[in-house]
């Protein structure tokens, strides 16, 4: 375990599985926000202030707003993959490294995915709620009809390590699997994966189901919108696990209510907690509150890899996961 010959000032800014906390109290002096709800970023740039080290989850933006009185302030960990939440490039400007938690949540993240899928093109949660309405009276021949996913195919947006495991289950369903990704993936891995490179137009157009994994940046900002719905098929149901902010829910719920796509399967919104009421309205949609990693093996899992980061980086060690590498180099 790593010593200090004096304790350390860190903030805890969301409430975390106590076996988190003991470990940091042996380590440091601790501000701890016991709460299930973020502070507000008035109240995180205020207790930002003049600790050495941060642990946050993907709820707090940490940018120039928040950290204006960080001066001491060494690493920022977060408790999540997606890193939106920082402005990375402010915090190697202001010399703070930033941390995220990606592996630990692969294979759990990827099952969440897969569950969306089935739910949406089978139509569990209309038919759920139609049941509990009391609305089944009889069997009918064209009751609930939903749409196939074996031996369909598979269009999946953003072939990182999540996207990949991904592609692996839907093998198992004898999915065909395309993909579109900024870079081609190696050789190996497509092989591995039986996944072929298409261009996002092919994608869309040619897939009966599209899984959104890519993480979230500016560019791709609203990258499905009312053009990229049009492409795809009647029958094609479309997964977020991504980031809300990579579909443009507006026209989303447009192309739901008129049947343009099949359905659709959410982890994820753009205004997150806030959810878009049009989408609350829709029946061929399945929402889910971004649970993609809500496990207590992975929570936890993902919590004491950011607690190793942030460890590491008060430690003066390289912590396992730095994104903004240039800090270390």
């Amino acid at each position: 375990m790593s010593t200090f010959t004096a304790k350390p000032k860190v903030l805890v800014a969301r409430q975390i599985f106590p076996e988190g906390l003991s470990r940091l109290e042996e380590v440091a002096q601790i501000d701890y926000n016991d709460q299930a709800l973020p502070l507000s970023p008035a109240e995180l740039s205020q207790r930002l202030e003049g600790v050495d080290a941060a642990l946050v989850t993907g709820s707090e933006k940490i940018d120039a707003t928040t950290l204006a009185q960080a001066s001491q302030l060494k690493i920022v960990s977060n408790i999540a993959v997606g890193f939106n939440n920082f402005d990375i490039s402010f915090m190697t400007q202001k010399k703070v490294m930033a941390t995220n938690t990606p592996e630990v949540l692969t294979d759990t993240t990827a099952d969440m995915g897969f569950m969306l899928l089935m739910a949406a093109a089978r139509r569990l949660t209309e038919s759920e709620h139609w049941l509990r309405a009391g609305h089944w009276k009889n069997w009918s021949l064209a009751g609930m009809m939903g749409v196939d996913i074996h031996h369909t195919t598979i269009g999946i947006m953003g072939m990182g390590r999540i996207g990949q495991a991904i592609a692996k289950r839907a093998l198992a369903f004898g999915m065909t699997v395309i993909y579109y990704n900024r870079r081609r993936l190696p050789l190996d891995i497509e092989q591995e994966c039986q996944a072929r490179y298409v261009s996002q137009e092919e994608l869309l157009s040619e897939a009966d189901h599209v899984m959104l994994v890519m993480p979230y940046t500016q560019e791709n900002h609203h990258l499905i919108g009312q053009k990229e719905l049009a492409m795809m098929k009647p029958t094609a149901t479309l997964v977020n696990l991504a980031r809300g902010g990579i579909v443009d829910e507006n026209a989303l719920i447009e192309a739901l209510k008129n049947k343009r796509i099949f359905s659709a399967g959410l982890d994820v919104y753009e205004g997150e907690p806030n959810i878009n009421p049009g989408l609350l309205e829709l029946s061929n949609i399945v929402m889910a509150p971004h649970i993609g990693s809500a496990t207590k093996k992975t929570r936890l899992a993902m919590m004491h890899l950011a607690i190793d980061n942030l460890i590491a980086g008060l430690s003066n060690q390289r912590p396992p996961n730095l994104i903004n590498e240039e800090l270390w180099k």
